[in-house]
């Protein structure tokens, strides 16, 4: 073969290699936005969600507020539902949330702005009318936020880096904002650590998921040294005291006396590695949950006796619940939801 024909074979078997593998990114692309398009289609036999006024008043103990997972036009919006009724009809808000909670009449939602290159992220401050009050730039993916029971305090936590908790390799940022003066609590890090009752510093510190007791006190998940602790938080002192150790995104009681939480346990596997347990602040005595599943997420009290909580789903995830006191069994609440809370 001469050289000019092996030079024309090979510039044609290169031009075939690019047309095959444009064809490939062009079909990933037509697959990946028909996908899309298809989630913006409602499923036969799906709940039924349409538009209208979603409130966060108190006093409306019988709704709970969640972001809809269902697939149809108006999923990733804040919608509700009857608490007594979970499979009837939703209420689609048209604010879109990737986190929520609500108490007091004020919510926190956290959302993405879709960028050419990049996503950015904001922690957005809702009235009762989820119209916007103020907005902070987030530093990262969104992945718990909390309203103190007056409404009067919010707090978020994003992911700067990495993109799960069941490794080492990440990075959070906790905020807390008072909403009457908007004095923000940029990172929590910056509070006095207090470890085994002795003033701590370690270049490692993470915090996240605030519990709120009131507008002063609150608990959290503080990382170090390769451990997690239950801490409790003092807004006004600006310190963070460890309480009782492996206590992850913990979530307090209606009555203030017990955290619900996530603990790692030796025989799981790394990659789901947590189960449902409830701990008593007085005793701290731990009690596994009827829940055997791996949990990842903030879980909610829905009354001083049951835990609601989502585990991934057909469409994203659904809410289950379990008793707190350790009995009974977890039961699937409702589907294609998220990011629950009770206005009331």
């Amino acid at each position: 073969m001469t050289t000019s024909l092996r030079n024309r074979t090979r510039v044609l078997i290169l031009l075939l290699a690019v047309l095959l593998l444009g064809s490939v990114g062009t079909g990933a692309v037509l697959y990946a936005a028909d996908r899309s398009a298809e989630r913006d289609r409602a499923q036969p036999g799906g709940p039924v969600v349409t538009r209208g006024t979603v409130s966060l008043k108190p006093g409306q103990a019988g709704t709970l507020v969640f972001r809809n997972m269902a697939w149809g036009p108006h999923r990733d919006e804040l919608a509700t539902v009857a608490a007594d009724h979970p499979d009837g009809p939703r209420t689609a808000s048209g604010v879109q949330c990737l986190r929520f909670h609500t108490a007091g009449g004020t919510g926190i939602c956290l959302q993405a702005e879709r960028g050419a290159l990049q996503d950015s992220y904001r922690a957005v401050v809702l009235d009762d009318r989820l119209h916007e009050l103020r907005s902070f730039p987030a530093a990262g993916i969104p992945t718990r936020s909390r309203v103190s029971p007056s409404g009067h305090l919010a707090a978020w936590t994003v992911f700067v880096s990495g993109d799960s908790y069941a490794g080492t390799d990440f990075s959070t940022r906790t905020s807390i904002v008072d909403v009457r003066d908007w004095n923000l609590r940029d990172n929590l890090e910056d509070f006095d650590l207090i470890k085994d009752g002795k003033p701590y510093r370690a270049p490692d510190v993470n915090v996240w998921g605030v519990t709120f007791a009131d507008d002063n006190t609150f608990y959290a998940t503080v990382a170090t040294g390769g451990r997690t602790h239950l801490v409790r938080g003092d807004l006004a002192a600006r310190t963070l005291t460890t309480l009782h150790e492996n206590v992850e995104c913990p979530s307090l009681s209606p009555d203030g006396t017990r955290i619900a939480y996530k603990k790692r346990v030796a025989d799981a596997s790394p990659d789901a590695p947590w189960r449902l347990y409830v701990l008593d602040l007085a005793t701290m005595t731990e009690t596994a949950t009827a829940e055997q599943r791996n949990i990842d997420d903030q879980v909610l009290w829905s009354d001083g006796a049951t835990l609601l909580y989502a585990l991934p789903g057909d469409f994203g995830a659904d809410l289950w619940t379990v008793p707190a006191d350790g009995g009974g069994a977890a039961v699937r609440l409702l589907e294609a939801a998220v990011a629950p809370a009770y206005p009331g």
